[in-house]
C-alpha cells in the first residue's frame, strides 16, 4: 500500500520575540492510500499545527514531511502553493466560497488556478457537484443554498482536482446535527471508493467514524488507534 503521508521527526516551534514556543515535539506519523484518520486533540494540542504542515500551509522548523512520496519540507512557496492545488484538497470548517460565484463557478477556481482547459474545467466541476449529488445546484449562489449543501460544494472543490488527501477541518462546526451526518456519511463513502481522508477535529463523535484516531496533546502524539478502540479508551 502506497504512503500519502510521512512525517520523520517533526517539530515546530514559534518565536514570539521574547519566548519560544513548541507547538509539535518530534512528531512521526505516517498514513497511507485509502485510510480514514481523525486527528484529535483539546484546544492548543498542536493539531491545528500538524494540520498546517500536512497541508503544506507551514513548514516544520525541523524533520522532514513527505506527501505521495516527495519531501516537501523545504521547498519555496511557489512550490508549496503548486502542491496545495493539485495534490491537497481542502475542507473547511468555515466553508470558504466565495459569495459572488455560483456553486460551479467556485468548484472550478482550483482547476483555473491550474490553468485547465476552460471547457474541461467546467466539464470536471460539474461532474464533482453531481457527485456530491448538488447538479440541481450548480447554478445557484452560497446564499440561496443550506449549510449543508454549501459543505458538499466545499467538498466537489476539493475533489475536483484528484488530489492524493482530502483534508477536512473541523469539517461539521458549522453544521447542525443531521446535516452534520450527512458530511460525514459522504467522508466515509468517499473513503469507501479509496479516498484518503484526513480529518482534524476536537469532536470524539466525529473521529469515532474514521477507522483511525491519532490524539495528540502538548505538541506531542499520545495516541494511535483504531476508531473502535480509541472510543472505549475515552468512555466514562
Amino acid at each position: 500500500m502506497s504512503e500519502v503521508v510521512r512525517l520523520e521527526g517533526v517539530s515546530k516551534t514559534y518565536d514570539t520575540g521574547s519566548i519560544s514556543v513548541e507547538a509539535l515535539r518530534g512528531i512521526d506519523l505516517l498514513i497511507h492510500a485509502g485510510e480514514h484518520v481523525a486527528i484529535v486533540g483539546p484546544s492548543g494540542s498542536g493539531k491545528s499545527t500538524l494540520m498546517h504542515i500536512i497541508g503544506c500551509l507551514d513548514r516544520p522548523t525541523s524533520g522532514r514531511y513527505y506527501l505521495a512520496g516527495e519531501e516537501v519540507s523545504r521547498l519555496p512557496d511557489r512550490d508549496l502553493a503548486r502542491i496545495r492545488n493539485r495534490r491537497i484538497g481542502f475542507v473547511f470548517q468555515s466553508f470558504n466560497l466565495i459569495p459572488r460565484h455560483t456553486a460551479v463557478e467556485n468548484v472550478e477556481l482550483p482547476l483555473l488556478y491550474a490553468k485547465r482547459d476552460a471547457r474541461t474545467t467546467r466539464e470536471r466541476a460539474v461532474a464533482a457537484l453531481e457527485a456530491v449529488g448538488l447538479a440541481g445546484r450548480a447554478y445557484h449562489a452560497p446564499a440561496e443554498l443550506s449549510g449543508g449543501e454549501r459543505q458538499r460544494v466545499a467538498i466537489a472543490r476539493a475533489l475536483v482536482t484528484e488530489p492524493a488527501l482530502l483534508l477536512a477541518d473541523e469539517p461539521t462546526g458549522n453544521l447542525d446535527t443531521r446535516r452534520g451526518e450527512e458530511i460525514l456519511d459522504m467522508f466515509d463513502a468517499l473513503n469507501r471508493s479509496g479516498t484518503t481522508v484526513l480529518v482534524v477535529t476536537h469532536d470524539r463523535e466525529v473521529a469515532a467514524r474514521a477507522r483511525r484516531v491519532v490524539s495528540i496533546r502538548d505538541g506531542c502524539i499520545v495516541s494511535d488507534e483504531p476508531a473502535s478502540l480509541a472510543g472505549s479508551a475515552a468512555a466514562p
